[in-house]
C-alpha cells in the first residue's frame, strides 16, 4: 500500500486528516451517508453522482438540466487534473459531498476537492508491474464505489480493498481470487447492492473458471460466491444452478481443465423494488467450442444475463442471449433497467446491446424475452425467433477454414457504457466494427503455447487462429442512438475510428460523449446535432458524468487512451497523460499542453536472415502481437509499435525481452519462454515487414 501526498495541499490535509480523526465512522463521517436509501432517492435529483452508472439502474442520466441545448457552446474548462498515468483510463468518476473519487490505470484511486481540483489523497495499491500480461486488455480500473464512509476498488491483480473516504488509509483488504496459479484480473467497478460489495473478475482467454462474490461492506467478510458456469463433474456442485447447466456442457472436451469462461468482468445492476440483481457473463474457455464441449449444447451460463438475489447470491432466472457462444460474444457490457410501454402495456425491462450487434429488450422480472434486432450488419444469424433463440446462419458455426464473422470478437460494442434518455426514449451507444476472421485451431492444447496462436505463449487459450486471412469489411465508429421500443436507430453520428468512449444524457437534452481521436463532444439528444467539442490530447475511452456543487452544473471525463484496441492502436497526433476534465458553463481554466506523438521513420538496417521471417512471424504472433501491434502498419497506442523503434532497440531486442528495464512498466519478462534463437527470429520478421512495406 503507497499513499501519495502533495505537500502543497498540507494544511487541507491537515484538517481533513483531524475532522475524519474526530468524526465517528458513519453519515457524519466524508462520504458517510451513502448508503441504499441515499442512492435511491439521489436518482430523483442527480444533483451527486454516488454510484458506477449515476443509479441502480445505471441510466447514466443526468436529470440536472442547467447546461442544456442552449448553453452548452458556452461550456469552458474549470480545471484539470493529472492522473499521471500513461495506460488507460476507464474509469468514470464518483461525487460526493464535492469531492471526486476516481481510479486510473494500475487501479490507483484518487481523490479530488471539485472545486479546485486539488489533490486530496491517492492509494496506488502495489498491482505488480511485470504481471500486466496476466490481463487481456490494458492494465485498466473502470472505477470505484463507495458506502457508508468506505471507497471501494478492486486492483487488477484481484484484491478487494476498503478505503477510509476522508484520508484514503486502507480499512481491510480481501483476495478474492479461488486460484492464484490461473491468470485472474480484476479490471471493473465494485457495486454495493443491500450493504454488500460485489465483484466479478476476468481471466477467460486465460483459461478460468467465471464467478462474482459478495463481501460485507463493513467488515469484509464474505457473505457468498456464485459460479457463472459449472466445475468438474467428477466433484459437487455447488447449487441445483450449476447442476442444471452442466446438462448443457458435453464433458468429453473436458470443460472445466480451462475452467470454461464466463467471467462476469463489467457489467452489474439492481432492482431493489426486485430485490434483484442483475449481471451479464463472458465468453467460453476456449473460444472453441468444439475444444470445449464437442457434442454442442448451449453452454450454461455463457454470454447470458443472470438475475440473482443480492442477500444471499441464490440463482433467480437467466436469458442467454447467445447460446453456444464461440465467438467472443461477451454479455458483459453494461446495462439499463427502465420502464416502458411495449405493446401498450408498462412492463419493466433490461435494455441491453451486446457484442454479438442485437439489442435486447428482456423483462427483468421473469428474464422473459421482449426483443432483439441488430444495431449493425451481421452475419452469424439473421435474427430471433419468438422464443428469444438466435437463428444461425451457415457460417457461424463452419470453423474448418477461415471465415469472417460479423461483427468481429472486438464486438460491435465493447465495455463503454451507453445512456438512456427518458425524455426522448432512447439510448445513445457507441457502435463500433473492429474486423477480424477466425479459424479454429484443430491441434490446440490447454496451456501449451504454439508459434501463430495468438499470444499463446504469454496464457491465452482461444483454440483458435486469427486473421489467418484478411478481413474484407471496414472498420467504423458511430454514436447511435437507438429507439427500444421501435427497435431501431432514431439517428446516428459517424466518427473517425471505432473505440468511441461511453456516453452521458441529460435532462438539458443533451449526450456527451469522448471520442478516439481527442475530442469531447455534445449532441443534442433530439436529433444528434453536434453543439460543442472540446480536444482532449489524446483518445477517450470512459464515459463522462455530470453533478451540481454550490448551484452550478459540471461535466467531468477521465481520460487516458487505452484498453484492447487502445494498447496497439491510435487516432490521434498528440498525446497528454491520463487526465480528469471538469467543464462548466462559462469556465475559462487553459487547457494543459499536449505533446505530439514523436512517430519515428520505419526501423532500418538491422541484419537478419531472411529465412527467419516465417518462423519469426508466428512467433510474434504467439508473444507480441496484441501489445505491439503489426510492425509499420499499426501506428501504436500506450505501447509502441516496434516497427518504428529505433534501430538499436531491434538489435538489442533480447535486452529488453529478458528482465528489462520496461518491466516496471508492464513489460513481461520473456525468461523460460523464448530462446535467444527465437528472439533473433522475431527481430527478423520486425525487420522484414518494414522493408517490406517500406516505400518503394
Amino acid at each position: 500500500m503507497k499513499l501519495i501526498f502533495k505537500p502543497r495541499l498540507a494544511t487541507a490535509l491537515l484538517a481533513t486528516l483531524t475532522f475524519c480523526a474526530l468524526a465517528a465512522p458513519g453519515a457524519g463521517a466524508p462520504a458517510g451517508k451513502v448508503n441504499t436509501a441515499f442512492i435511491r432517492s439521489n436518482a430523483a435529483t442527480t444533483e451527486e453522482w454516488p454510484s458506477y452508472g449515476l443509479d441502480y439502474a445505471e441510466t447514466r442520466f443526468s436529470r440536472l438540466k442547467k447546461i442544456n441545448t442552449s448553453n452548452v457552446k458556452d461550456l469552458g474548462l474549470v480545471w484539470s487534473y493529472d492522473l499521471e498515468s500513461t495506460r488507460g483510463v476507464e474509469a468514470t468518476p464518483l461525487v460526493v459531498d464535492g469531492v471526486m473519487y476516481v481510479s486510473a490505470s494500475w487501479s490507483i484511486v484518487h481523490a479530488v476537492d471539485v472545486r479546485s481540483g486539488k489533490r486530496l489523497w491517492t492509494y496506488d495499491p502495489l498491482v505488480p508491474r511485470d504481471k500486466a500480461y496476466r490481463g487481456c486488455c490494458d492494465v485498466v480500473n473502470r472505477g470505484v464505489a463507495i458506502y457508508q464512509g468506505k471507497v471501494f476498488v478492486a486492483s487488477y491483480d484481484g484484491r478487494l480493498i476498503a478505503l477510509d473516504a476522508g484520508t484514503g488509509r486502507k480499512v481491510w483488504e480481501q483476495d478474492t481470487i479461488v486460484d492464484r496459479k490461473r491468470s485472474y484480473t480484476i479490471t471493473g467497478a465494485p457495486r454495493v447492492f443491500n450493504g454488500k460489495v460485489i465483484i466479478g473478475n476476468g481471466g477467460a482467454e486465460y483459461g478460468v473458471r467465471g464467478y462474482i462474490t459478495a463481501y460485507d461492506a463493513g467488515t469484509g467478510e464474505q457473505k457468498w460466491r456464485w459460479f457463472t458456469v459449472p466445475g468438474d463433474p467428477s466433484k459437487p456442485f455447488e447449487d441445483e444452478s450449476m447442476a442444471r447447466a452442466a446438462k448443457t456442457w458435453d464433458p468429453a472436451g473436458k470443460w472445466w481443465e480451462a475452467g470454461g469462461g464466463g467471467t462476469a468482468w463489467d457489467s452489474m445492476t439492481f432492482d431493489p423494488e426486485l430485490n434483484l440483481m442483475y449481471l451479464g457473463t463472458g465468453n467460453g474457455s476456449p473460444w472453441a467450442r468444439k475444444k470445449r464441449s464437442p457434442a454442442g449444447g448451449d453452454n450454461l451460463y455463457l454470454a447470458s444475463i443472470v438475475a440473482l438475489n443480492p442477500d444471499t447470491g441464490q440463482y433467480v432466472w437467466h436469458y442467454q442471449e447467445t447460446p453456444g457462444e464461440e465467438w467472443d460474444f461477451t454479455s458483459t457490457q453494461p446495462m439499463i433497467l427502465a420502464d416502458l410501454t411495449i405493446a401498450g402495456k408498462p412492463r419493466k425491462v433490461i435494455l441491453h446491446a451486446p457484442k454479438n450487434g442485437f439489442f435486447f429488450v428482456i423483462d427483468r422480472t421473469s428474464g422473459e424475452f421482449i426483443s432483439a434486432k441488430n444495431f449493425v450488419d451481421v452475419n452469424w444469424a439473421s435474427g430471433y425467433d419468438a422464443k428469444g433463440r438466435p437463428i444461425e446462419t451457415a457460417i457461424a458455426r463452419t470453423g474448418d477454414r477461415p471465415r469472417e464473422i460479423i461483427p468481429s470478437a472486438m464486438g460491435a460494442r465493447s465495455w463503454h457504457s451507453m445512456s438512456f434518455n427518458p425524455g426522448t426514449g432512447l439510448t445513445y451507444m457507441p457502435v463500433q466494427s473492429i474486423p477480424m476472421t477466425i479459424m479454429d485451431n484443430k491441434n490446440w492444447k490447454f496451456n501449451v503455447p504454439e508459434p501463430g496462436a495468438p499470444y499463446s505463449n504469454m496464457g491465452w487459450n482461444l483454440g483458435i487462429y486469427a486473421n489467418v486471412e484478411p478481413p474484407t469489411s471496414k472498420p467504423f465508429g458511430k454514436l447511435v442512438a437507438w429507439d427500444p421500443v421501435q427497435q431501431k436507430a432514431a439517428w446516428t453520428y459517424e466518427h473517425v475510428a471505432p473505440w468511441n468512449g461511453g456516453t452521458l444524457t441529460t435532462a438539458g437534452n443533451l449526450v456527451f460523449q469522448g471520442t478516439a481521436d481527442g475530442r469531447f463532444m455534445a449532441f443534442d439528444a433530439r436529433d444528434g446535432k453536434k453543439l460543442w467539442e472540446a480536444p482532449t490530447g489524446t483518445g477517450v475511452v470512459a464515459a463522462p458524468m455530470s453533478y451540481m456543487v454550490d448551484g452550478k452544473q459540471y461535466v467531468s471525463i477521465a481520460v487516458g487512451w487505452g484498453g484492447m484496441q487502445g494498447i496497439y492502436s491510435r487516432y490521434t497526433d498528440r498525446k497528454a497523460t491520463g487526465t480528469v476534465y471538469t467543464f462548466a458553463v462559462g469556465g475559462k481554466a487553459a487547457m494543459p499542453a499536449f505533446v505530439a506523438y514523436n512517430q519515428g521513420a520505419l526501423v532500418s538496417g538491422v541484419k537478419y536472415k531472411a529465412g527467419d521471417v516465417p518462423a519469426g512471424t508466428a512467433l510474434y504472433i504467439s508473444n507480441c502481437l496484441f501489445c505491439h501491434g503489426f510492425p509499420g502498419v499499426d501506428r501504436g497506442g500506450n505501447v509502441p509499435n516496434l516497427g518504428y523503434m529505433n534501430k538499436a532497440y531491434i538489435e538489442n531486442l533480447d535486452k529488453f525481452v529478458f528482465k528489462g528495464p520496461a518491466m516496471s512498466r508492464g513489460m513481461p519478462d520473456f525468461t523460460g519462454k523464448l530462446s535467444a534463437d527465437e528472439v533473433e527470429m522475431i527481430k527478423a520478421f520486425i525487420q522484414g515487414t518494414a522493408d517490406a512495406i517500406r516505400p518503394k
